[in-house]
């Protein structure tokens, strides 16, 4: 442990979260739930333009709850609620029927689909900017330059 703080992230207790911030976490889940079923839609209407648009628009839901809430869980609530509304249509009927179709771009839409799901709830934002490191001169975390000879 050190002096300046309570510790490690893993050494504190865990506390409920607040009302409002579970009530952003299911607002969340719901909007990656209508991503996924608007990116399903699109992806298969225009292909190389729909394709692309339904992945910007789940990579900008994913970051952008990231950016909301300040760090994993707030891109982690829509890749659930889009990965479980995109496998819900992905699985067949008793009567044959999918809403997904069996060609290239359905695949391409689910992998890319996972893979910025694992890229954007990896990242993370914890709650600075990017670029800002502390405020210490030299913008490194230590502080002044990274040459040892200084």
């Amino acid at each position: 442990m050190n002096a300046d703080g309570p510790g490690s992230l893993l050494a504190q207790p865990l506390r409920r979260p607040s009302a409002g911030r579970s009530a952003a976490y299911l607002g969340l889940f719901l909007l990656g739930a209508v991503v996924g079923l608007a990116g399903t839609l699109v992806q298969a209407a225009w292909f190389p333009g729909g394709l692309l648009l339904a992945l910007a628009g789940a990579a900008g839901l994913f970051l952008g709850g990231a950016y909301a809430l300040g760090g994993r869980g707030g891109a982690v609530a829509p890749v659930i609620g889009w990965i479980v509304t995109v496998l819900v249509l992905i699985s067949t009927r008793p009567e044959g029927d999918y809403l997904f179709g069996s060609g290239g771009s359905s695949y391409l839409f689910l992998l890319g689909g996972i893979f910025l799901a694992v890229i954007c709830a990896t990242l993370g934002f914890g709650g600075r900017p990017h670029g800002h490191a502390g405020g210490r001169p030299g913008g490194h975390p230590a502080g002044g330059s990274a040459r040892l000879g200084k």
